[in-house]
């Protein structure tokens, strides 16, 4: 159980340093900067927002689902 416990420690910690990075890069991109690896992420996003909201209900169920893994 100590290793299922580590793992899933490890887990929150990469999820809650990659949430952390998207604002940050959200953040860059809406100031106009091109930068290197950053500079498609509010494109990115606002594709993916438009890709659920054009499947309907499936897509309201998956963003449930994304939003309940991250709590």
């Amino acid at each position: 159980m100590k290793i299922l416990s580590g793992l899933t420690g490890t887990i929150n910690s990469l999820t809650s340093v990659v949430i952390a990075l998207l604002g940050l890069g959200i953040v860059v991109a809406l100031l106009g900067g091109n930068i290197p690896f950053v500079g498609g992420v509010a494109e990115n996003i606002v594709s993916l927002v438009q890709g659920l909201g054009d499947a309907g209900i499936v897509g309201l169920i998956a963003a449930i689902i994304i939003l309940n893994l991250y709590k």
